[in-house]
């Protein structure tokens, strides 16, 4: 365990981010917000837009409701997810480069009043969506400038901000309830340990708007030091050097996957960096060696954090000031506590340099999972939050992951759970078993393969099954190969045994 008592004090904490945003627009009116391609917008405008797009919300009696959002990067998605906010409403975000079997699912579950939704897969939402009001953006839609006023009253700290939906061990995603108070605090805790300077940073969003870390570490963070948010609708390691030099961006938060692809880009080299004072990395474990190829690369250094959905996300980071720890995830944020624990029990609290289940406490963890009573006793038990992650602290209290007690796999930053594969493959009419699961990749942190044994006279080629899995899952979720044989090992109580396929 690590002793933050000492690392309580935060800087200002906002009720909601609605505060938050309505603060950055008084302070900083006609500073750019917003930036993408050639339009920029100021906060000035920037709040008129998430007001004029909230009182239509509000309208349309969005207030205490969920609206879903199934956007890719742009101005009118950074719109959007405040105009839920700013209306009372709890947003949530939804990839939309998901299926249609995928899409169902999570609509089915929360149930929105009206989705937000590229005009490209209008055709996806249509036929999904069993009620409720669909509003097409992702195209400068929604930017409204002028004077317009926020929807008052301001929703309440203790309201539900964010409905997010994470991989679940049983094969379909779980809803996490975030508050506004447990996503607003998160902020605050975060610029605790990696502070800002006010009206002076220009960040790009490369990663995408729909997962928390983005929410976390580029639109949130972005507003609340009244900077510059460059968003760029898609990866490529040429326009984001060009985006990096011509912007003077001064903050990349990033996956391990965008690192790795800039160092192995032939025009990195020549980009000139110079204006970057952090990298944030997240959503996935960085290697080591990624790691120090940057530093030397830009002089520049990566600062690796650990969370989860569940913990509104952050738990902990590599100081920016202070000492910082290749490999580790760093220390606990401020009035945050986070234990190693046995695996068996939970419940025995481990030394340093000794490995166990992580659990966390704090004003950042979940309320709860969606519709699952069950799947919330067991995450959260006695006030922690059972987080599935194997680590360790060292004798200085940095904690270091070593392995998932869940079986989850990190696909290019994206959370994979097997079992849902496993699923998919089962419903193929030639599959009579089915076993997926992750293992390490040098560019990808992790990919899937998948096992199968067929039903007895039929035939089918591992062409078809991929085939058939990029039907129904979205890309990243793709096993990478389909092993096609007679049989898949088993334990001795004959449960696939996915830690034999794994060696």
């Amino acid at each position: 365990m690590t002793d933050v008592t000492d690392r309580n004090a935060l800087p200002t904490v906002h009720d909601t981010v609605v505060h938050m945003l309505q603060d950055a627009s008084e302070h900083s009116p006609d500073a750019i917000a917003l930036m993408a391609g050639a339009t920029e917008l100021s906060y000035r405008d920037y709040a008129s837009s998430i007001a004029t797009l909230a009182h239509r919300l509000v309208d349309l009696g969005a207030a205490g409701e969920r609206i879903a959002l199934v956007m890719g990067n742009s101005i009118d998605m950074a719109i959007a997810m405040f105009a839920i906010h700013a209306a009372g409403a709890q947003a949530v975000p939804i990839n939309p480069l998901y299926t249609a079997r995928e899409v169902q699912y999570i609509l089915r579950d929360a149930a929105p009043v009206a989705t937000f939704h590229d005009v490209d897969v209008a055709e996806l939402i249509s036929p999904l969506q069993d009620s409720g009001t669909r509003i097409a953006g992702g195209g400068n839609n929604f930017i409204a400038p002028g004077e317009n006023t926020l929807p008052r009253p301001f929703p309440a700290a203790d309201a539900l901000a964010t409905l997010q939906y994470t991989g679940g061990t049983t094969g379909y995603p779980k809803g996490v309830n975030i508050t506004h108070r447990q996503m607003s605090v998160n902020i605050t805790q975060r610029e605790a340990i990696l502070p800002t300077e006010a009206d002076k940073e220009s960040i790009v969003c490369v990663m995408p708007l729909f997962h928390v870390f983005a929410v976390s570490m580029c639109l949130h963070l972005a507003c609340y030091c009244r900077g510059r948010l460059v968003i760029m609708t898609r990866y490529h390691p040429a326009e984001l050097c060009k985006t990096i030099e011509s912007e003077r961006i001064s903050i990349l938060p990033a996956g391990p996957t965008i690192f790795n692809g800039l160092l192995n880009f032939d025009g990195f080299a020549t980009t000139d960096v110079s204006t970057l004072r952090w990298c944030y990395s997240g959503s996935a474990p960085l290697p080591e060696e990624t790691l120090k190829r940057w530093e030397d690369a830009t002089g520049c250094f990566i600062l690796e954090g650990y969370g989860q959905t569940e913990a509104g996300p952050v738990l902990t980071y590599n100081p920016a000031v202070g000492t910082k720890k290749s490999g580790s995830v760093g220390i606990p944020l401020a009035q945050t506590e986070v234990q190693v624990v046995d695996l068996e029990t939970g419940a025995t609290i481990l030394p340093p340099g000794q490995t166990g289940e992580i659990r966390a406490c704090g004003p950042q963890v979940m309320s709860g999972y969606r519709n699952l009573p069950d799947e919330t006793a067991t995450t959260l038990r006695g006030g922690w939050l059972y987080t599935g992650d194997i680590g360790e602290f060292d004798d200085d209290g940095y904690l270091f992951i070593r392995d998932r007690k869940k079986d989850m796999a990190i696909v290019g930053g994206y959370n994979v759970f097997p079992r849902e594969i496993d699923e998919v493959l089962y419903t193929h009419p030639a599959v009579s078993e089915a076993a997926a699961v992750g293992i390490p990749d040098d560019y990808y942190g992790e990919i899937i393969q998948a096992w199968v044994t067929l039903k007895p006279g039929v035939t089918c080629s591992t062409d078809d099954l991929l085939a058939y899995c990029t039907e129904n899952l979205a890309k990243y979720k793709v096993p990478k190969s389909i092993f096609i044989g007679d049989d898949i090992p088993k334990t001795t109580v004959g449960k696939i045994d996915k830690k034999a396929l794994r060696e």
